[in-house]
């Protein structure tokens, strides 16, 4: 009998465990002065609706930027975007460690993700989207907190990368960073390789952005621990791993739309990283 309420009590707490994670809070809109800064090219940053909207705008002289006024360790970070559109290849629109690699008339955008841990990145997967971002706003979104960081495209997640310290890999829970964001021309790599060069002619490029929403532990760059550790929304029990539903959809993504995958790449990683069974990745 009692092992029989074992198995009953472990299976309702698995039941329950399964059901923790929950999605994100709505991302708050607010104007762009609120959180972020003009760079560099402050010319090329258009204002709209006292600030709540703006353009990014790329022609033969110079692309621009802007980036967050603090610096964060662990939150939530959103930002709507509407893609340059038409011809836009050999173009980069860029926020956080989202890139956005613009492409010829009717061929679709590519979504790269990276992530950077000890300066160091080469972690790079790349997706389609499964709608035209040129045509309306979609929000893209991460979520990092001590246990993961979650990359989100309108509420679905398309990546995540978990803590696997303990697998030997490094993990960013100690590097407060800024968000950056820009519109810029890399026509050397973008666009099948750099063979696809930007066409000037369709300047100026124009990349829309609103929602600009960060909810995170704001530290100076010198920080090694958030203050209010454990006491966020986004730093509870419920956002340390995805639930069932989420993982479905982060496989819809991975089996329909995933183009390239650091995890798979043999030529550059012969043995597989440790990190990518853990995230599911493979």
């Amino acid at each position: 009998m009692a092992s029989h309420t074992w198995i009953l009590t472990l299976g309702l707490f698995l039941m329950v465990s399964a059901t923790m994670a929950t999605a994100p809070r709505k991302p708050v809109d607010v104007p762009f002065g609120r959180n972020y800064v003009p760079t560099w090219a402050f010319d090329h940053i258009k204002y709209f609706n006292g600030g709540s909207e703006i353009q990014l705008h790329l022609d033969k002289y110079t692309g621009t930027g802007f980036q967050s006024k603090g610096s964060y360790l662990f939150g939530h970070f959103s930002m709507q975007i509407k893609m340059v559109p038409g011809d836009s290849a050999g173009t980069v629109t860029a926020f956080y460690t989202f890139e956005f690699l613009g492409n010829r008339t009717g061929q679709p955008y590519i979504l790269q993700t990276n992530v950077f841990t000890g300066g160091k990145g080469d972690r790079e997967q790349r997706i389609y989207l499964w709608f035209d971002p040129t045509k309306d706003y979609h929000a893209y979104s991460v979520l990092w907190n001590l246990y993961q960081i979650v990359f989100y495209v309108d509420d679905v997640p398309i990546r995540i990368f978990k803590n696997s310290k303990d697998l030997g890999v490094k993990f960013p829970f100690d590097q407060p960073m800024k968000i950056y964001s820009s519109l810029w021309n890399a026509d050397d790599w973008a666009t099948r390789g750099g063979l696809e060069k930007t066409d000037w002619s369709k300047a100026p490029f124009v990349a829309a952005y609103k929602s600009f929403h960060i909810d995170g532990c704001e530290a100076s760059v010198e920080a090694k621990f958030c203050a209010t550790q454990g006491k966020r929304w986004w730093d509870q029990n419920d956002f340390r791993d995805l639930d069932a539903d989420q993982y479905r959809r982060l496989q819809w993504v991975r089996s329909k739309y995933t183009i390239y995958n650091y995890c798979t790449d043999r030529k550059r990683y012969p043995t597989m990283p440790p990190e990518c069974s853990r995230d599911r990745d493979v």
